[in-house]
């Protein structure tokens, strides 16, 4: 009997710590684990007993890059508790502060993590050497992120300005058109990003499992609306279903929490990817253009393809973003103002759902009738791709063993499909 284990410890140029162990035995792929070694972070109990204003500046620190998504997330579950009804401005003004999150994340996530598996270099410093303008615009990318996040939300990571019922401050008009002159000179990279990143071989391979994403009829919504949907299993759930729909379950090899879909038992996939597959028809002009130019079209089972899928995804914000800020800029540009509504608190349950850089995110609230955090559940991107990113490298794995390919290979393979993912494993251990 020939038994080889290969082990990938501390998976580099990605957010927090894992590990890989794989046993194949006489050519037969016998395990594929994924360990998670994060400790327990404890943002639910934490929660516990604060009152409402504090709940969202807690939970914006379960991740430094998706901070303004779970922002939103627990104002959206606490408005509906107080039967708030925000206006559109404030819901504009959300859309953008998300939107810049997807800048930073993105911009991040393909020049310094994903770009060096396709050039041949263990990290992206060989660019500054090789291909110095290409990093100097990808670090503006993520730049403009970072001004547009600081703009509307008064900082670059942990939102200050966004509470319950609207903004407690808002930039000038001129500030506005400004904004919006950088965002739509940047979308010229962002649709090159597109091109670059479909130039790059990846293996063939289409995910067992489902997708799930937020829907909106006539949008390519990111916060706006309150309903998901499994795409192959065609479910279509409110969020306050989001726990008779998600089965949350833990496995003894990793610390992270995975998640499956109770009808089916199907793991599944949140991201970039699975927006698209759920709303292609909805991308903004040049997005949905560069799209169709790198072949990416519904459904697109590949999960190396989420890569691209954030290239287009720039695209598509970029162009929104501006848009925003330039109707953000004239007086009747949306209706009501952004400053805080008027509301009383009272007791209640609601779920917030957004969509974060890296995919759906959940957050399950009950308040006393003092505004208190009674129960708290957050579910996060990473914890619902876990179980389907193993599968897949179960798959990838089984796929380069059948085909001869040595340790190395499928070592190297596996972790960039890992990269592809975009995992932040730091976050999937709530």
């Amino acid at each position: 009997m020939t038994k080889t284990a290969i082990h990938i410890d501390h998976i580099a140029r990605i957010e927090g710590h894992g590990n890989v162990h794989v046993v194949i035995e006489d050519g037969v792929v016998q395990t594929v684990e994924m360990n998670v070694v994060e400790p327990a972070r404890l943002f639910e109990s934490m929660v516990l007993g604060r009152r409402f204003e504090e709940i969202p500046y807690i939970a914006s620190r379960i991740c430094g890059i998706c901070s303004a998504s779970h922002v939103v997330t627990d104002l959206k579950a606490i408005e509906r508790i107080f039967g708030i009804r925000t206006t559109d401005r404030t819901k504009a003004l959300r859309e953008l502060l998300v939107y810049g999150s997807y800048l930073q994340n993105h911009a991040s996530h393909l020049f310094v993590f994903a770009t060096p598996d396709f050039v041949g270099t263990k990290s992206v410093f060989p660019l500054a050497e090789t291909n110095p303008e290409l990093l100097q615009k990808a670090l503006g990318l993520k730049a403009l992120g970072n001004e547009l996040c600081t703009k509307v939300g008064g900082r670059s990571i942990h939102p200050i300005t966004a509470v319950v019922g609207g903004f407690t401050h808002e930039i000038s008009a001129e500030e506005y058109c400004e904004l919006a002159d950088k965002l739509e000179a940047s979308v010229e990279f962002a649709v090159e990003t597109v091109d670059l990143f479909r130039s790059f071989p990846v293996p063939d391979i289409a995910t067992e499992g489902d997708m799930l994403a937020m829907v909106e009829e006539g949008c390519y919504p990111v916060q706006g609306s309150d309903t998901a949907r499994f795409l192959k299993a065609g479910i279509e759930f409110c969020a306050d279903e989001v726990q008779e729909r998600v089965e949350e379950y833990a496995v003894p090899h990793s610390a992270a929490l995975c998640a499956r879909v109770r009808e089916t038992g199907a793991p599944y996939f949140v991201g970039a990817l699975a927006r698209i597959n759920a709303s292609w028809s909805h991308l903004s002009r040049n997005a949905k253009v560069a799209a169709a130019k790198a072949g990416l079209r519904p459904p697109e089972p590949n999960p190396f393809m989420n890569n691209v899928a954030q290239a287009i995804e720039l695209v598509d914000a970029l162009e929104r973003c501006a848009e925003l800020c330039r109707r953000l800029a004239e007086p009747d540009g949306f209706d009501g103002e952004s400053k805080p509504v008027p509301f009383e608190a009272r007791a209640g349950r609601a779920v917030g759902f957004t969509e974060a850089p890296r995919g759906a995110v959940f957050h399950d609230l009950e308040l006393d009738e003092r505004g208190r955090v009674v129960h708290a559940s957050m579910i996060t991107p990473t914890a619902q791709n876990v179980a389907n990113l193993e599968a897949d490298m179960r798959l990838l794995a089984e796929r380069l063993v059948a085909d001869g390919s040595g340790q190395d290979e499928v070592r190297r393979s596996i972790e960039k499909l890992v990269r592809a993912y975009d995992p932040c494993l730091s976050c999937s251990v709530h």
